[in-house]
């Protein structure tokens, strides 16, 4: 049994000690989060305070001119609900509002659990080969006959492309491998979702709107000497 005068202190302390223990628990928790919590890749915001990534543009399919002061990157997958609505609802929008100002680069992000996303990303590439790519590209995102081999050579074949070279195309497969480097290079980059852009070295995610990419592109146009 404790002494009378230790247990009047310790009853002195236990009101101190009560508040203390959960403000602690709590700071134990804040500090648990800091450290464990995932780092995200930053998203594009002010052009002069984020931090730039470098993407390869390398015989990849573009539009727009080589020099232009802006270049978007887009990371998508054809069977990808959200690509094919940014591209019907923005791409159009996004061109015409930057007329010979934004160099386009398309590169494949086919994901798991989208059957289609590589045979179509091949079907697109295998166009390419014969000068058809965006043509190709549009057709698939527009959707006239959907996806699948039937579709692929349906598009080809109202593109006027050389039916037999295209449908060997796809039986070798051979295109995979560019495909593969463009998904690496996303997966390097920290990507993992569809569509993900990347302007002028800052990282935007998702279908976002016209709005988003025109507050960028001004203040890397009001930017540049």
């Amino acid at each position: 049994m404790l002494p009378t005068t230790q247990i009047r202190k310790h009853r002195q302390l236990s009101p101190y000690l009560y508040l203390f223990i959960p403000v602690a628990f709590v700071l134990g928790l804040g500090a648990g989060y800091l450290l464990w919590s995932p780092k995200s890749t930053p998203l594009a915001a002010d052009p002069t305070g984020n931090q730039r990534v470098t993407v390869s543009t390398d015989g990849d399919p573009s539009i727009g001119p080589v020099d232009a002061p802006i270049t978007i990157v887009e990371f998508s997958d054809y069977q990808c609900p959200y690509c094919q609505a940014w591209y019907q609802q923005t791409f159009d929008k996004l061109m015409a509002s930057y007329p010979g100002k934004i160099r386009f680069v398309y590169r494949d992000l086919p994901l798991p659990g989208h059957p289609e996303s590589m045979p179509a990303a091949e079907a697109a590439n295998c166009a390419g080969e014969q000068g058809a790519y965006w043509k190709f590209h549009n057709d698939l995102f527009g959707g006239q006959y959907s996806l699948g081999r039937a579709a692929y050579e349906q598009y080809a074949s109202d593109l006027g492309l050389d039916i037999a070279a295209f449908t060997a195309c796809l039986d070798d497969h051979h295109t995979q491998a560019e495909i593969k480097a463009d998904t690496a290079d996303a997966v390097r980059l920290g990507l993992t979702g569809t569509p993900s852009f990347v302007i002028n070295g800052q990282i935007l995610v998702g279908a976002q709107p016209f709005e988003q990419f025109k507050t960028i592109i001004d203040a890397e146009l009001a930017a540049k000497p």
